[in-house]
């Protein structure tokens, strides 16, 4: 039969207890402790996070609002590539220029500076904001106009330019828009997409800076005169 020594028959006896001691302190300590206090300069570094969060919510929310409707025309701003084949576009152009889904206001505001009463469309209230802004600082406010207005619900007959910036599940139906009101002679520059059954009389650029100029035939214009003369 083996015996212990007695440091360790001590030690066996005491080292429940002592865990249990242990134990007893630090759950002691854990009822009496309180959690720590923010300091005065952790509170202001808090709300002004929150403050920074709220704001940049509060510009991107409605930028990105106009993305969910049916026929989406998200804010993609324009390149200098695609702006600059617009413009070669409708060279030797002038007259009055309707810039559909005109975002920030670069190609209508290019097209102003370049001699046509430019207007720009558009549904995002911040955006028109912004463009009429930019007019004004660029001196271009007696030349280009904004408004926010929808797409669907504008009469385009009266103008002999249309620039459209949109979305490939839109341009279906503008085309038959486009058919169904712009006289014979318009011009009309479609950016990134093309209109699905119309032959384009030029192409420029290549990828996301393409873009496809169309010239409204005098068949069309016939069709439509005489359909209204019935």
């Amino acid at each position: 039969m083996s015996t212990l020594s007695p440091a360790a028959a001590t030690r066996d006896v005491l080292e429940p207890d002592t865990e249990c001691a242990f134990c007893k302190e630090i759950s002691e300590a854990g009822k009496n402790s309180k959690p720590p206090k923010l300091s005065r300069r952790g509170a202001i570094l808090l709300g002004v996070s929150g403050a920074v969060f709220a704001g940049v919510s509060a510009l991107l929310v409605p930028f990105v609002i106009p993305g969910i409707r049916k026929f989406a025309l998200p804010y993609i701003p324009a390149s200098s590539a695609q702006i600059n084949n617009v413009m070669k576009a409708l060279a030797g152009r002038s007259g009055s220029l309707i810039d559909i889904g005109s975002g920030d206001g670069r190609i209508t505001l290019a097209a102003a500076q370049k001699g046509f009463r430019a207007y720009g469309v558009e549904l995002n209230r911040w955006l028109i904001l912004y463009s009429r802004w930019s007019a004004w600082r660029q001196g271009l406010h007696q030349q280009a106009s904004f408004f926010r207005q929808d797409l669907w619900k504008t009469n385009l007959s009266c103008y002999n330019n249309v620039v459209i910036f949109g979305v490939e599940s839109m341009m279906e139906p503008l085309e038959k828009k486009l058919q169904a009101e712009m006289p014979s002679g318009t011009r009309i520059v479609a950016c990134r997409f093309p209109l699905p059954s119309w032959q384009p009389v030029l192409t420029l650029g290549e990828g996301v800076d393409t873009v496809w100029l169309y010239a409204v035939p005098e068949s069309l214009a016939g069709n439509r005169s005489s359909l209204s003369s019935r």
